[in-house]
Parts: structure tokens; C-alpha cells; sequence
């Protein structure tokens, strides 16, 4: 299944409107263009509806917010919802200020998404109404392991239900379910922790996967989050002495571009719960 999603992702070459953050949206846009599908950015209200239009899926990140991005971000997403376009949204740092939680806590309430996808503290946050991270940042305490896997499987399997969609955790260990199951997925490096914006990235490349596998979106979701991870393991394993984060980033890129189906189908590593 991961290698039929990548490879649905390549023949249909997704078109992907993206309310992104200005901190990564060079990034977003280049690796949309790696894993086979194509982007385009704009958050003008004025703009946005026409962009949805002519796209497959809509991408909203919250990570730079301004009044006039807000405006477009539930511009997009209605119109994205009236054309029954997948709409993901990822709530960088909900909880780390009032803008933020209560931007991603409304486009959750008034719009109907296909997937959301954040880091352990974002989602406990949208969960709770409220709650406190550390910038953009999971909070150490909250970090998914071995010994609450239990616990936090059946924690986003709960909100999955509550929220009426994929919900997609990504950590040390990865959560990705649509209520029922639950892929964890122990794929990645921890030096990706080092590289700005491997999660907007990714939220970029599962909306390309859920655009392209309509009919298996949680597989496509979690295919998603193997092939970011999996790219993470081939692009530490050459780099070469001297180099830093900065090549990191442009590694993972270009393993994201050469990854073939049947090595991202080798690579995966999963449960499926």
C-alpha cells in the first residue's frame, strides 16, 4: 500500500494550494515538487478562493500568523469544503499564545478537514480547548515513548473520532489514525529536530498523498509520514564530514525525490494498531 500511494502521488502529480508560514515556504514548495506534486502559495484573501479552485487539496499551516492570512485561511477552506477538496491543517504552536490556539480551535469548528497534523503538544491543545507549549516546540513531557505508547495510541484514536478525521502525530514515534487504527511508525533521525520546518514539509507532502489516494486516506497519511521519516534515515546516511543542517535539509529533500516505491515500501517501519 505505502508503495501504490507513492506511486499514485507521481502519475497524478497533485496540485496543492499551501497557507504556509514565511519562515518555510520556500521549503514546503520544494518538497511538494520532490515527492511528485505541485504547489502553489498564497494567503490574500482576495486570492485564495480562485487558488483552491483550480487545486486538488488545501494545506493550512498556522505558523506566521496575520490578520489578513487568518481571513484567507477560512476563505480557502470553505471554499475548499463546497468543492470537496481535503483541507490539513497543522496548528504550529497552539497553546504557545491565545492568536494561535484560538485560530486553529475555530478553523477546526467551522471547517471540515480531512487530516491535522502536529506535534504531540499541539494536538493535546486543540483536544483540551486550551493548554500551553513550548513555542513551536512538543514539550519534553508530552513526547510520545515506548512507555505511554498505549496511552497515546488511544489518545489520538479518541480525538481522531472527536475531531472526524486523520489525525497525525509525529514525534520520536509517529501516531496516524482515523479513529479506528492506528499506524505508529518509528521511521526518522533525530537530528531532523535540527532542521527548520520538517513538519510543515511533511504536512505539505500528506496533503499531495491525500489529494492523490482518495479512496485510502489514512494509508496515504501514514505513507506520508514514512516517506519524511524514511528520507531522514537515507539523508543523514551521507552526509560527510563537515557538513551541518543546512545540507541535512537539502539531503532529505533530494531522498524524497529519488525514493521509489518498492524503497519506500522496504523502509517503512510500522504497526498498525
Amino acid at each position: 500500500m505505502m508503495k501504490e500511494c507513492l506511486e499514485q502521488v507521481r502519475t497524478q502529480v497533485p496540485l496543492v494550494h499551501n497557507i504556509t508560514n514565511y519562515v518555510t515556504v520556500n521549503d514546503v514548495a520544494n518538497v511538494l515538487l520532490a515527492c511528485g506534486g505541485s504547489p502553489i502559495m498564497s494567503d490574500e484573501a482576495e486570492d485564495v478562493e480562485d487558488i483552491t479552485s483550480v487545486c486538488g487539496g488545501l494545506n493550512i499551516n498556522i505558523g506566521t500568523l496575520h490578520k489578513t492570512s487568518i481571513e484567507g485561511m477560512y476563505r480557502a477552506g470553505r471554499k475548499a469544503n463546497e468543492l470537496d477538496h481535503p483541507v490539513l491543517l497543522d496548528p504550529v504552536g497552539a497553546g504557545a499564545s491565545r492568536l494561535r490556539t484560538e485560530t486553529a480551535l475555530g478553523l477546526m469548528k467551522e471547517l471540515r478537514l480531512a487530516a491535522i497534523r502536529g506535534n504531540i503538544s499541539e494536538i493535546k491543545t486543540l483536544s483540551a480547548g486550551s493548554g500551553t507549549t513550548r513555542g513551536v516546540d512538543a514539550d519534553v513531557a508530552d513526547a510520545v515513548t515506548e512507555e505511554n505508547l498505549d496511552a497515546a495510541v488511544e489518545f489520538v484514536k479518541g480525538f481522531a473520532r472527536e475531531a472526524g478525521c486523520i489525525v497525525a502525530v509525529t514525534g520520536a514515534i509517529d501516531l496516524v489514525s482515523d479513529g479506528s487504527r492506528c499506524y505508529v511508525i518509528c521511521n526518522g533521525r533525530p537530528e531532523m529536530g535540527k532542521i527548520t520546518g520538517t513538519g510543515c514539509q511533511l504536512s505539505g507532502i500528506m496533503t499531495a498523498y491525500l489529494v492523490a489516494n482518495p479512496d485510502n486516506r489514512l494509508e496515504a497519511a501514514a505513507a506520508a509520514v514514512c516517506l519524511m521519516g524514511l528520507a531522514g534515515e537515507i539523508g543523514w546516511s551521507r552526509m560527510q564530514e563537515g557538513e551541518g543542517n543546512s545540507t541535512y535539509r537539502n539531503r532529505i529533500i533530494d531522498a524524497i525525490y529519488n525514493m521509489t516505491g518498492e524503497e519506500l515500501e522496504k523502509g517503512a517501519r510500522y504497526e498498525l494498531r
